[in-house]
């Protein structure tokens, strides 16, 4: 099946990405990964399963972000990912409370459009766990 992957997207070796998945533009995918679900735009995505990691903010400085636009995108997946409210609460409340800009509009569009659903946001407990650190 089609893939769509976007523009400045990078895909580390040996990344597998399953049928019909979207990557958003400038993502950052760890070598190794298994992509099953989309990934939102600006990310940087590991692990298994397929996970946030933080925003791509080197590859979006080289791509000339201002640190503004960095610093809301950033706001964004706070509130997407590291809050602990669902997909349909999050974009409720970034709607609401972050301000209007074009990243915002990119990011919202896409997860809307997201037929397959969007990877999930990191369990920073979960992962410290099974690395073998206590939190």
């Amino acid at each position: 099946g089609h893939v769509e992957v976007g523009a400045h997207a990078v895909l580390g070796g040996m990344t597998a990405v399953h049928q019909f998945v979207k990557i958003g533009t400038h993502v950052m995918i760890s070598g190794g990964s298994m992509v099953t679900k989309d990934v939102p735009p600006y990310v940087k995505a590991a692990r298994e399963p397929l996970s946030f990691t933080g925003v791509n903010t080197i590859g979006l400085k080289r791509r000339g972000f201002s640190i503004d636009q960095i610093h809301r995108i950033q706001d964004i997946y706070r509130v997407l990912f590291l809050r602990g409210y669902n997909t349909s609460q999050a974009l409720h409340l970034i709607e609401q409370q972050l301000p209007d800009s074009s990243e915002r509009l990119t990011v919202l569009d896409f997860i809307r459009k997201a037929d397959r659903g969007i990877m999930r946001g990191f369990n920073h407990v979960k992962g410290a766990r099974e690395n073998g650190n206590r939190h």
